[in-house]
């Protein structure tokens, strides 16, 4: 080739007709199991939309009849679930945040602060520490449902609040162990650079590595926050008066023995329940996707 020839570009391989098709394929198989996760959320909002005759019909149509009642009797149905007297959903859901936001704060924070020590300091006994707690969450909760409920009935919270956010200020195995993980991918040069500064592990731990961990907490807070909100087994054993009622319990009551369940009335409490994990997952979602990346890669 001379000097005043232009080389010519070589010219992408166009792709097969094949891989387009599989390629197809997998967004059409993708997109029918999204649409099986979708379809409980979509009966749920559907049948809360619908009269009580309606709801409990077998007859199964996705819009209530006629279709132009939908305003009015999701109106009625949402109105009735939060004005009910026997049902106080305003006090359940008060309830339930408290417990989230105590025990989702106690949880990410302890957790942490475990973290910490098993990554970033050094101490004899270190690993047997982090064996034991990882031995710990092999443990199943029905093992120890009774030790605890005899430990808070000694205490004298049985009923209250107190056994539903108390433990998570202790930490939790699988959060120490995802923390750790991510604490140990951190450069050591920063320990050692605010160490030569005279910085404590308190101010290292405050101001170097909880900065830098904030997607990691994101996905932590993310977990205990659906975790305790969906919880159900731990308020139906610890909580026994019903003006401490989470909105797990209180969902409970709309069904009845005798088998009249107005399901429009517990449809719609239920999509209440659900519209603040959907909330609280789109606002935290780009951090949660960053903090699941970053784990991944460890």
């Amino acid at each position: 080739m001379s000097r005043n020839e232009t080389p010519i570009p070589h010219a992408r391989a166009p792709r097969s007709v094949g891989f387009g098709l599989s390629r197809a394929a997998v967004y059409l198989a993708l997109a029918l199991v999204a649409l099986l996760f979708l379809m409980p959320l979509v009966w749920m909002v559907s049948t809360s939309l619908k009269p009580e005759v309606q709801a409990a019909s077998t007859n199964l149509r996705l819009l209530p009849e006629p279709a132009s009642s939908v305003l009015d009797n999701a109106a009625a149905n949402y109105r009735t679930v939060w004005n009910d007297p026997t049902i106080t959903f305003p006090l359940y859901l008060r309830n339930t945040l408290i417990v989230a936001i105590l025990s989702v704060s106690g949880m990410t924070l302890s957790s942490a602060v475990v973290a910490y020590g098993l990554s970033r300091v050094s101490w004899r006994g270190r690993g047997a520490v982090f064996a034991t707690v990882l031995v710990s969450m092999m443990i199943p909760f029905p093992v120890l449902m009774i030790p605890l409920y005899m430990l808070f009935r000694e205490l004298g919270w049985i009923g209250t609040l107190l056994p539903l956010w108390v433990p998570a200020w202790f930490g939790g195995a699988f959060n120490i162990f995802l923390l750790r993980q991510f604490f140990r991918g951190l450069p050591r040069e920063l320990d050692e650079a605010a160490r030569l500064d005279g910085c404590s592990h308190w101010r290292i731990f405050w101001q170097i590595v909880l900065p830098l961990s904030r997607p990691v907490l994101a996905v932590v807070a993310l977990f205990h926050f659906i975790y305790v909100w969906n919880d159900f087994l731990g308020p139906l054993i610890f909580v026994t008066r019903r003006e401490n009622f989470t909105l797990a319990l209180g969902l409970q009551l709309y069904q009845s023995k005798a088998g009249l369940t107005p399901w429009n009335l517990l449809m719609a409490a239920s999509t209440l329940v659900v519209l603040p994990l959907l909330a609280v997952f789109l606002l935290a979602q780009r951090t949660f996707v960053e903090g699941v990346a970053a784990e991944g890669v460890k």
